[in-house]
């Protein structure tokens, strides 16, 4: 009996570490830089160590992209988005797991390998021009206008019956998902007008991909236009020469666009959350042809307009500019789901507190440090929290300086104002100090846009990802998966074929663990408690990875 009450204990402390959210992890030992280190890609795909079950049903291949070049000759990259792309594939079939990666073929790491040094102003990282010329083509060098980098190394998505890998430009790069060989770079700008789009997308049930972006229109105009991208054509022509601007949303400010990385859609609305991080589009398009002037240069935050909320109908596509919502600042990168009930509009979101540039703090100089100095930085940053803004759709004048959130479920407001604005606050879904849950997924494929329960995320400590989280967005109960010297990646939901519960189904993602024999693996978790089914172990390093897809088989 002693035994079994002993055995009882010991099973009830393992449960509360494994579940209970662990705030006070230290990293001594600074295992995450290896996340920041280049790698080399494969030759051939490598097989991997399976421990545990990995269900039958999961047959297809999980494909993320991320910085994998850190370094061309002597010359570094200085910010965790300047990394060259790289393409990795975990692929599962018949209870069998293969790992593969390549650098896609851009013009950025094509030309960068070519003259072994940056050719490319990337992210935080300035292009120089070549020594070796002589100084007149340096000169002419400096002053020949805007060379956009095409390294996209933030995620991968399809558009009809193919699968590109995309940045924040409008540069977007067609690749075989199987062979990971580069297929064509696609100039979207030539076909919308943009100047720039997400690499977060929406997608209808039938393949339509809508997604935003800025356009610097005539007289300097400026505005955020939302596309339309249509499905696979009967015709096999390719979608992207049908795509068009669906509805235009105005900026708040004439010169200085927001900076934009995601959007909310439901079935009938999309919502842009205009942010106080702006781009100096004057800066952008002169202080540019200065030597070592970067993109992150070009940022700057207005600590007076706080965060707005637009508006606009999805079919037919209309901006309600009658619908003005705004509230304190906050930096946004990510939207975790948008839907709609009762006459409202409920939008979850990862925020971090303030004006002041998250991305300031991702440099890799500082994701690099020594663990102590780390967390200073970290201190210094905005703190991270995620929130629920609630837009009623139905205002009134009749009912200014009333809450008019009816919502009976959330804590959230919403005020009428004598200017006619609605003043939102939030409610707090998930705080922590330092603490961040980011890179948000959800069981998109039947919740996105609808009301839902369940979302997953990469915790992130002090800007180190060291967990893997699941939060109930009704009750804010959170599930956590850890272990020691781990660093996983996004977690993605993938359904079990048949499941009737939200939550039925398994996440994946690529963990790093340095100090392994098999130091690189993926994770395969039961998304309802978070409890590991399998890992497969590969005898690699695989640096720090952004977004991703997985691909079933046909």
């Amino acid at each position: 009996m002693l035994f079994f009450i002993l055995f009882y204990f010991m099973y009830l402390l393992l449960y509360i570490q494994f579940f209970v959210f662990l705030s006070s992890v230290e990293h001594p030992a600074a295992g995450y830089k290896k996340i920041f280190e280049t790698v080399e890609e494969l030759n051939e795909p490598i097989s991997a160590k399976i421990t545990g079950i990995i269900p039958s049903w999961l047959s297809g291949s999980l494909l993320r992209m991320g910085p994998g070049l850190f370094e061309v000759g002597d010359e570094p990259f200085y910010h965790m988005f300047d990394g060259q792309a790289l393409m990795h594939k975990f692929d599962l079939k018949n209870s069998q797991v293969t790992y593969y990666r390549k650098f896609i073929r851009t013009d950025a790491y094509v030309r960068a390998m070519t003259e072994n040094r940056v050719v490319i102003t990337e992210f935080g990282t300035a292009a120089y021009p070549d020594p070796c010329k002589n100084i007149f083509s340096r000169f002419f060098t400096y002053f020949r206008g805007i060379e956009v980098t095409d390294n996209c190394l933030v995620n991968i998505y399809p558009i009809g019956e193919d699968f590109y890998a995309v940045t924040e430009t409008t540069y977007i790069t067609k690749i075989d998902p199987d062979s990971l060989e580069t297929l064509k770079k696609v100039d979207l700008s030539k076909y919308l007008s943009v100047n720039g789009v997400t690499a977060h997308p929406h997608a209808d049930a039938d393949g339509t991909i809508y997604n935003i972006g800025n356009c610097f229109g005539k007289n300097m105009s400026l505005a955020y236009n939302i596309i339309k991208i249509p499905p696979a054509q009967t015709d096999k022509s390719d979608p992207i020469e049908k795509s068009q601007v669906v509805v235009q949303l105005p900026s708040s400010e004439r010169l200085k666009p927001s900076y934009v990385h995601s959007f909310g859609m439901t079935d009938k609305y999309f919502v842009f959350v205009e942010q106080p991080v702006k781009i100096n589009l004057l800066k952008f398009l002169s202080a540019w042809r200065i030597r070592g002037t970067t993109y992150m240069d070009c940022f700057e935050s207005n600590d007076t307009m706080g965060t707005l909320f637009h508006l606009a109908t999805k079919d037919p596509a209309v901006y309600l500019s009658t619908h003005k919502f705004r509230t304190s600042a906050f930096n946004l990168f990510h939207h975790i789901n948008t839907y709609e009930e009762e006459g409202f509009i409920i939008v979850d979101l990862c925020t971090w507190k303030g004006h002041d540039f998250v991305y300031n703090y991702l440099y890799l100089a500082n994701l690099r440090g020594e663990w102590e100095e780390v967390k200073k930085a970290a201190m210094r940053a905005p703190q991270p929290e995620v929130r629920r803004y609630v837009l009623p759709l139905d205002i009134h004048r009749e009912e200014q300086g009333k809450n008019l959130v009816a919502l009976s479920y959330t804590t959230a407001t919403a005020v009428l104002e004598s200017d006619g604005t609605i003043w939102l606050e939030p409610e707090v879904l998930f705080s922590g100090p330092r603490q961040a849950f980011e890179f948000p997924q959800i069981n998109y494929s039947q919740y996105g846009g609808k009301k839902y329960s369940y979302a997953y995320g990469l915790g992130l400590n002090h800007f180190i990802p060291d967990r893997i989280v699941k939060l109930s967005v009704q009750t804010k109960e959170t599930w956590v998966w850890q272990e020691e010297d781990c660093y996983p990646s996004e977690p993605l939901f993938v359904p079990t074929p048949g499941a009737t519960e939200e939550d039925g189904g398994v996440l994946l993602s690529i963990v790093v663990k340095p100090g392994a024999e098999r130091p690189g693996f993926l994770l395969v978790l039961d998304a309802t408690n978070l409890m590991e089914l399998a890992r497969a172990e590969v005898n690699t390093i695989i640096p720090v990875t952004l977004h991703g897809m997985y691909k079933r088989r046909a």
